[in-house]
């Protein structure tokens, strides 16, 4: 008799296949959601692994703000082009314009102009589920999220009308109109995360690595510099080495200060560092809207 044992990262892989083949035989028009992101850079990996040799059976759907790193879409491309997936890219710029997303006054950031751009999207391509990179360690009203994340008819999120999830069985039953984000990586942390992205050898975007940048400190945020972010009164561009722990807005994403330059030592980095990745986005700052508002209107 064989006596097999799963490592932590082998059983974290193992949940999020078994998660990613429920979503293919429970939905009709699953999407992945893929930014190039290092999360959704892993879950295209457990993708390969979950239905390689076959094709993946979805599309890469991704939400543009306009507001990119290049960098980021220069990856993103290249990704879905190396691994023959059809990228689907909706922009919020042509969200604006057609009036489905409409800015506030002074609202530099287009995190929140996200939420009906993804929602046109999704009606628009007739998705019944999107599968995401979220993880419960990242903010504590991700933390409330099931595997299966039940969204109803106006594509928005009830925290306490969620499905139980009982000895991995999912239920993914829904009426017309209405659609599931998938999280496999719900139990993985950021650790995790950096540890698989290491043992598997992953390509990662340049930005993640230790670089030096042009970036302003504001409200203990290093922003860098782009046409998005303008100097206020006082403030003064600085060069300095950093690398960024979560990338998505450049009007919002905060960088650190860091030499980590490799796999091994952003592991290294990660296991001893006491400030949570988000702790660098200014958005999550904002006290006029908190992540849990947004979620429930339809965020990722």
């Amino acid at each position: 008799m064989h006596n097999y044992h799963l490592d932590h990262l082998q059983y974290l892989e193992t949940e999020a296949i078994h998660v990613m083949r429920e979503v293919a035989a429970e939905f009709e028009r699953p999407s992945l959601l893929f930014s190039g992101g290092k999360d959704s850079i892993c879950l295209l990996r457990l993708a390969e692994k979950a239905f390689r040799p076959s094709d993946i059976p979805m599309p890469f759907l991704n939400v543009d703000t306009g507001h990119h790193f290049p960098e980021l879409n220069d990856f993103r491309d290249r990704r879905a082009s190396e691994l023959g997936g059809k990228l689907l890219i909706r922009k919020v710029e042509d969200a604006i314009a057609a009036g489905l997303a409409v800015p506030s006054p002074g609202e530099i950031s287009r995190n929140r102009l996200q939420i009906p751009t993804l929602l046109a999207a999704l009606e628009e391509f007739h998705f019944d589920c999107a599968i995401g990179g979220a993880r419960r360690d990242e903010e504590k009203a991700r933390a409330k999220e099931r595997f299966f994340s039940f969204r109803d008819s106006f594509g928005q999120w009830d925290p306490k009308n969620q499905r139980p999830e009982l000895w991995n069985l999912y239920n993914g039953c829904r009426r017309k109109g209405e659609h599931f984000r998938v999280f496999p990586l719900s139990n993985w942390t950021e650790l995790d995360i950096w540890a698989y992205i290491q043992r598997e050898g992953i390509r990662m975007p340049s930005l993640y690595f230790s670089h030096r940048r042009t970036v302003v400190r504001r409200d203990g945020v290093l922003l860098a510099q782009s046409p998005y972010v303008t100097l206020l009164a006082g403030e003064r561009w600085e060069d300095l080495v950093i690398r960024f722990r979560t990338v998505g807005d450049m009007s919002c994403t905060g960088a650190t200060e860091s030499l980590a330059s490799s796999l091994e030592e952003i592991v290294t980095e990660i296991a001893a560092s006491r400030v949570t990745e988000r702790g660098g986005r200014a958005d999550d700052k904002r006290s006029d809207t908190s992540m849990e508002d947004r979620k429930r209107e339809g965020y990722f």
